[in-house]
């Protein structure tokens, strides 16, 4: 079977010749792979023949000035087209520092939503015209990116802190944020789509939780956050678009809200945080699409991730409705020789001949 053909059977709860695997190294990840012998003109996912999987993003920054402040050889101080300065580590897995926000208030937010109107120069129209018919003809599944919500908002626009006090002292303008990206976005797919380039499913990130804690409460969330989740389902399923939320940290609060508004895919289900992905199966596994929940803690002890997946496959793979990979992505720590053995057992364990 193709990776579409195997995704399309997980979306619809059905079962395919295995479950699809796919994974997000660490680029100091990929850095050690390449040092213990993979190939540096192959793809990670071609040497490993994981499923493939094609993204469409779109830019719905105000496009300020991207520049390179200060680099080294262990690090890079840039700015974003979203205003934010931040610190890079070029040899270590993990998110950046963030140092610096040009939007911090209503007003240099009202300044920055100026900047931000659809327009067909932000959307990648040569990659679509060099590379989405072979996307279509050999079974990919594809992506349309959604770039809203809590998480791209705190972390990647205004910051934490601000946004926390924000969703207490001033909702409106944290709604009017969360709405003003997603319209944007949608506006813009829109135009991939009617150009004749339509897509499976949509995925955005939106971290809601930490270890065993949430960022904000379920009443806030179904007052500022809810509503918007559930225009982008809509949407969605207007087009008959699959949804497939990110959403790292404890969410489990939040996971029967997602399911009333018909969210189809959570992702990545993350173990350490507080997630049990045996339990969300048990609870949810007839609607919901569970993509994760493999410990990537135990991913560099190969008896105790073994012993893991044979414990929580079966049961995540039943009746489909199961994407294979780590509760978050694949850390630095994971060898060549590991990541290996961790496929092929995902191969023969997920199999459902």
């Amino acid at each position: 079977m193709t990776s579409h053909e195997r995704f399309a059977r997980m979306f619809a709860h059905q079962e395919a010749d295995r479950v699809p695997i796919i994974d997000g190294p660490w680029a100091s990840t990929i850095e050690r792979w390449h040092r213990e012998g993979m190939p540096s003109d192959v793809s990670f996912v071609d040497y490993f023949d994981l499923d493939r999987v094609a993204g469409i993003s779109v830019d719905i920054s105000p496009r300020y000035p991207v520049q390179v402040i200060e680099e080294t050889e262990e690090y890079r101080i840039h700015t974003t087209s979203y205003g934010v300065t931040l610190k890079d580590w070029k040899h270590a897995g993990g998110v950046p520092e963030f140092l610096d926000f040009t939007i911090k208030d209503p007003e240099s937010w009202r300044r920055a939503k100026e900047r931000m109107t659809p327009a067909d120069d932000r959307i990648p129209w040569h990659t679509l015209q060099k590379h989405y018919r072979t996307w279509r003809e050999t079974g990919y599944w594809i992506q349309g990116g959604l770039w809203f919500g809590f998480d791209v908002t705190h972390s990647w626009t205004v910051g934490t802190e601000r946004l926390l006090v924000a969703l207490v002292e001033d909702p409106a303008w944290c709604v009017d944020m969360f709405n003003h990206f997603l319209d944007v976005n949608l506006a813009l797919l829109d135009r991939v789509w009617e150009a004749g380039y339509p897509f499976d499913s949509v995925i955005w990130p939106d971290d809601m939780g930490y270890k065993h804690r949430q960022f904000f409460s379920l009443s806030t969330y179904r007052r500022l956050l809810k509503p918007v989740h559930q225009k982008a389902i809509d949407w969605a399923r207007a087009k008959g678009v699959k949804t497939h939320l990110h959403s790292c940290g404890d969410v489990n609060p939040f996971v029967p809200e997602l399911v009333a508004i018909g969210l189809d895919a959570l992702n990545p289900l993350e173990v350490k945080a507080g997630m049990d992905p045996i339990h969300l199966k048990k609870t949810y596994g007839e609607r919901l699409v569970l993509h994760g929940g493999i410990n990537a803690v135990l991913w560099d002890d190969l008896e105790a991730i073994e012993a893991e997946m044979r414990r929580v496959v079966p049961v995540l793979k039943e009746s489909g409705g199961f994407i294979f990979s780590s509760d978050h992505s694949v850390p630095s720590s994971v060898s060549l020789q590991g990541f290996r053995r961790i496929v092929e057992l995902a191969k023969q364990l997920g199999s459902y001949c």
